[in-house]
This record gives C-alpha cells, sequence and structure tokens, in this order.
C-alpha cells in the first residue's frame, strides 16, 4: 500500500515539475516587449541644475542609441548629424519627466522621453529605428584560462555574465544566459560549445525557445596568435592579453534557412572591453533584419482569422496602431470571424513581419502544404496574453 502511495506521490511530483517547466518555456518562446525602450539613467555626483542638464542630455543619446540600434546613430550621415545635434541642443523639449533614485550609494537621475517625438526625429534624418518588440537572445560564454575552459551562467564568479546584463540595459537588446544546470550539462558539453557545432548547440539551446542563439569563446591561449615562436616577443607576451570571437545561430526561419555567422577575432588586454565590442557587433546585425527602415512606405494587407466580437475587433486594431512600425490601420472587410486590415506602413513589409514574429498575440499561420505565393494576404491569429 505504502509503494502504491509513494508511486502515485512521484507521478503528481513528476506533473507538477513537467507543468512548471512547459510554462517557464512558453513564456520565453517569443521576443521581449522592451518596456524602458524611451528611458535612461545616468550617475550623477548630485542634484544641482548644471549637474541635471548635463545628465539631461547624456540621457537622450542613449536612448537615441537604444531605439536607432547603433552607437554612432547621430552620426551616420550629414542629415543624421543635423537633424540631432539639433535636437540635442533642445533636450528639454523632447523629455516626458525625470526622477532621481538612489543604487548602492549612488543617485541617478532616471529620464524618460517622449515616444512619438523621438520616433520623429528618426523619421527626419531617414534612419531606421527598431521598435519595441525585440528578439530573445541566447548567449552562450565559454572562458578558456589557459588549459581549462568554462561555460558561464549568471551565477558564475566570472564578471562577464553581470556586464553583458549592464549591456542588455543600456541597447535594449534582451539577452539570457543558460541556467547550465543538470539538464545543460547532459544535452551539451565544453568541446561541443568551443568547436560551435551548431546543430548540437541548437539542440541544447531549445528549451530557453530564442530567437538567435549566440556563441562567445574568449581565451587567454589557444585564441592567441602563436606570438610566442617568434623573437624578440618578451614584451608583448608577457602581457596579460585576451582574445575573443563569436558566432550567431538565427532560429527566426525554417530550419533549412538558419545560417550560422562568424565575427571577427578581437584581442586586447581588457576582457570587458572585447566582449562589448562583440556585443555591439552582434547588436547591428541583429538590428538590420528588424530595424524599420523610415524611408520606405508601404502598404500591407493582412488578415486575422478569429476576431468573434466587437472588443476583440477593438483589441486587435489597437495592438496594430501601437506597433511601431504602423502609421495608419484601416478596416478593408469583415466576412464573419475573418477581418482584413490595410496597414500603412513605416518601412519595409519584410522589417513588419520579421517584428510580429515576435509577438504573442498575433501570431501568423503559414499552411506547410500550401504553394507559397507572392501576392497572398498573411493570415493571422488573435489571442490575449
Amino acid at each position: 500500500m505504502k509503494l502504491i502511495c509513494l508511486s502515485q506521490m512521484f507521478k503528481v511530483f513528476l506533473l507538477f515539475n513537467l507543468c512548471f517547466y512547459a510554462l517557464f518555456s512558453v513564456s520565453s518562446a517569443f521576443g521581449v516587449e522592451v518596456t524602458d525602450l524611451y528611458v535612461a539613467k545616468v550617475p550623477v555626483s548630485s542634484q544641482s541644475n548644471n549637474e541635471r542638464n548635463k545628465a539631461l542630455k547624456k540621457a537622450m543619446r542613449l536612448v537615441l542609441v537604444k531605439v536607432g540600434g547603433q552607437e554612432s546613430v547621430t552620426q551616420v550621415s550629414e542629415s543624421a548629424r543635423k537633424v540631432f545635434n539639433k535636437a540635442l541642443k533642445n533636450y528639454k523639449s523632447y523629455m516626458a519627466q525625470y526622477r532621481y533614485e538612489r543604487v548602492d550609494n549612488k543617485i541617478l537621475l532616471a529620464v524618460t522621453f517622449d515616444e512619438a517625438k523621438i520616433n520623429d526625429l528618426f523619421l527626419q534624418a531617414n534612419l531606421p529605428l527598431w521598435g519595441r518588440l525585440r528578439p530573445q537572445i541566447l548567449l552562450w560564454i565559454v572562458e578558456e584560462q589557459g588549459l581549462t575552459r568554462n561555460v558561464l551562467s549568471d551565477s558564475s564568479i566570472s564578471q562577464l555574465p553581470a556586464f553583458a546584463k549592464q549591456f542588455s540595459k543600456y541597447r535594449g537588446l534582451p539577452l539570457m544566459m543558460p541556467l547550465m544546470d543538470l539538464t545543460d550539462l547532459t544535452q551539451i558539453n565544453t568541446a561541443e560549445l568551443w568547436g560551435r557545432f551548431s546543430q548540437q548547440v541548437q539542440l541544447a539551446s531549445q528549451r530557453y525557445l530564442a530567437e538567435a542563439i549566440v556563441i562567445i569563446r574568449i581565451s587567454n591561449s589557444s585564441l592567441l596568435p602563436k606570438l610566442v615562436e617568434q623573437e624578440n616577443c618578451q614584451p608583448l607576451c608577457a602581457q596579460n592579453n585576451y582574445a575573443l570571437d563569436w558566432s550567431l545561430i538565427s532560429t527566426s526561419g525554417q530550419a533549412q534557412q538558419q545560417v550560422q555567422q562568424y565575427g571577427e577575432l578581437y584581442q586586447g588586454q581588457d576582457r570587458q572591453h572585447l566582449l562589448e565590442q562583440a556585443l555591439a557587433d552582434i547588436t547591428q546585425v541583429i538590428y538590420q533584419e528588424y530595424a524599420l527602415f523610415t524611408t520606405t512606405e508601404n502598404d500591407l494587407l493582412i488578415d486575422v482569422a478569429n476576431i468573434d466580437s466587437l472588443p476583440t475587433y477593438l483589441k486587435v486594431s489597437s495592438f496594430l496602431e501601437q506597433l511601431s512600425s504602423v502609421q495608419a490601420v484601416k478596416l478593408v472587410s469583415a466576412n464573419g470571424s475573418h477581418w482584413r486590415f490595410d496597414l500603412t506602413l513605416i518601412g519595409s513589409q519584410k522589417a513588419l513581419l520579421a517584428s510580429l514574429k515576435l509577438s504573442k498575440q498575433l501570431r501568423q499561420y503559414i499552411d506547410p502544404l500550401a504553394v507559397a505565393e507572392l501576392d497572398a494576404v498573411p493570415v493571422f491569429y488573435w489571442g490575449n496574453k
């Protein structure tokens, strides 16, 4: 009798864990809405007017970088330079509110800027901007010290995970790192990650349901050029040099369309600076796929196939109007639960469809057996969060 009860208890416990894991996985299955995209926090030494004005201007620069996706967004062209320089001189007119925060005995000035006004600057400068929906990135970091290699997680002693988190907030790029629990340890080993074997890495990454996978290798030994074999390298060899490279695996398309991209080799003495360089380049690559090019206006027809009431229609319409890439929404027809919308876009159709792949609420339906047609109207299904 005890054995039966214990067996039943074990089944219940196992079912609970499976349900919990499933819920966790579903919550990470889509892209992330960056809620603080138009917010920046700047450390200040005091609350004086002079200090505050300097911090407000710096905060606006940070927001422009976060929205624009590029570190040099304010200088990429002559038109951009003129538009942004003029705006930065009048930074107060773009500000919605500010407040002071105290964190770890430091004073931070948290500034929120007007979304519509900031987006309008990119329209004036004819530059792409990034919407609120951004892809979730799974970041594998393998650190090599001499002959020892370790895969890092949030709980690692290394300072690199904390720096990656800081970069994520600064650039508005959602990054997460593997748990490196028993499941990860049984699905992939360090040698497979170091070898950047895409098939093994993708299998081990499935549980996180990320839109893209990044492998970063950082080393003070095997990745460095073999300078020790050269003569007269003693001063250079004695320095604490590091090398870093990266690989990006996109998971947003069909399996046969997944491509593994490789970054350059970075060298230097500051590991955090090398990581920052790599993450900045990775951000640029990802940004090119999801950025909304403001110079090409398009109309796009879409069908939403399961609108069953007026309140649902209002929710769908409101959702579409709030997308950064949508300038206007017009209802074209309604046939039962099948409703058609005409969207006026700021940017390309490809950018909007790529962005909608990250949405929890509006999911595109693609019939795997249907023959693809270039002029086919994409069909979506609405579902609450």
